[in-house]
Order: C-alpha cells, then structure tokens, then sequence
C-alpha cells in the first residue's frame, strides 16, 4: 500500500493516466500480483473525513496491490527497476507512507451475493480506508448501507527500505458501491461508536474515489 500527497504541479489527472495505462497494467505480468486498485481523494471527499493526522492529513492517493505472498514483492521489485531502465517510469508523488500488510478478516454484505474473497475484484465506486491501531476487523460495517464489503490487514515487517507503516497498524478497505462521499455521512455514527468503545484507536479515516480510466480529471485533489 503507497499512500501519497496530490502532484506537485497540480498534474495529478495527468499521473493518472501514466500509471493507469502505462505503470500498472505492467505488474499483472507477475503472478504473484493478482489484483491492483487505485484510489483519489477530491475536495470533498477531504470534507468528509472522519479521522486524521499531521502524518496522514496530506494523503490524496492510495495506490493498493494485491499479492498471492510476501515473496511476490523480490519480481515486483525487479519489474520496477527494468521498467525506470527503459523509460518508463515518471517521478512518483510525494509518498506519505508506504506499508506491507497481511490479510487478517475478510466480510461481504449478503446483499451483494459475492463472497470476500473476491471483493478486489467486483466493481467499486470507491472505498472507505481506515487506519487504527488496537483494531479488530470492523467486519460490523457491512451493515451500513453503501458498504458492499470488508477486508482487513495487519502492517508486515519487512524492513525500513521498503516500508515504513508502523508495526501494529491496521488497515481497513470499506468497498463501496455508493458514492464515497454519501457513504462517509453513513459510516460517521458507527466509526464514532467503534473508536467509543475502547478498542480501535483511528489514525486516519478517509472516503475515496476510485479512479475512472479515461476520465482522468473527473476525481483528482
């Protein structure tokens, strides 16, 4: 997971396009990738923000890819460097944070008929990504309407060069098939009785667009 600020020159929807048709089609080459999901922030969408921090208030992209296992990340790595030799790769965004996470809790909203496992892969209009730490899965929001599902994970140790999210952080992925921003006003009461409660304590709780191809300034920051 790579977590990072709006482009510098304000060419974000330009980025888009680069990394959506250019940068991330090529990681499907490796099978240890099996799913990839990019995600924007906009004006209001920040509005709508239900947690945050100095370390996390600056995030406006979230770039989230899938792995069948940790040892997937040496190919990526590889692919990575070959594709900045031949050309092919434009300065990233300014990062925040990036992370490594293993899968803990997987939940589906009956009402959408697939099982969690396949979330990544159903067609989302964006995502509720909550950062916590004493964090169980908040498998109890797919009961909020607009949540079609949930998948949680626990931040991996795998070395300073490669990631920097801290050990302990949970993240959660909120897949909404409802407008981000609606869907936040729903999940305000129930973030708010979760961190309540004692247990999760938020870091960072913020609606997402997902990117649509080809309308590449329809969402940006």
């Amino acid at each position: 997971v790579s977590m990072a600020t709006r482009h510098p020159e304000g060419t974000d929807a330009e980025y888009l396009r680069w990394h959506t048709l250019d940068h991330r089609p090529e990681q499907h080459r490796l099978t240890a990738v099996r799913a990839s999901l990019r995600l924007v922030s906009t004006p209001a969408c920040r509005e709508a923000r239900a947690a945050g921090s100095d370390r996390f208030d600056p995030v406006d992209h979230v770039m989230s890819y899938f792995f069948t296992d940790r040892a997937g990340l040496a190919g990526f790595l590889r692919l990575s460097d070959a594709l900045g030799g031949a050309g092919r790769k434009l300065p990233l965004l300014p990062p925040v944070e990036r992370g490594v996470y293993g899968v803990r809790g997987k939940a589906a909203a009956p009402r959408v008929k697939v099982g969690a496992d396949v979330l990544p892969w159903w067609p989302i209009r964006g995502v509720y990504l909550l950062l916590e730490t004493g964090a169980t899965a908040p498998t109890e929001l797919i009961d909020v309407d607009g949540v079609a599902g949930v998948w949680s994970a626990e931040s991996a140790p795998v070395g300073k060069d490669l990631a920097s999210a801290r050990a302990g952080q949970t993240i959660s992925y909120c897949f909404l098939d409802d407008d981000p921003v609606v869907a936040a006003a729903r999940l305000g009461p129930s973030l708010q009785k979760r961190w309540d409660d004692g247990g999760a304590q938020p870091l960072f709780a913020a609606p997402f667009h997902a990117v649509v191809p080809y309308e590449w300034d329809r969402y940006v920051p």
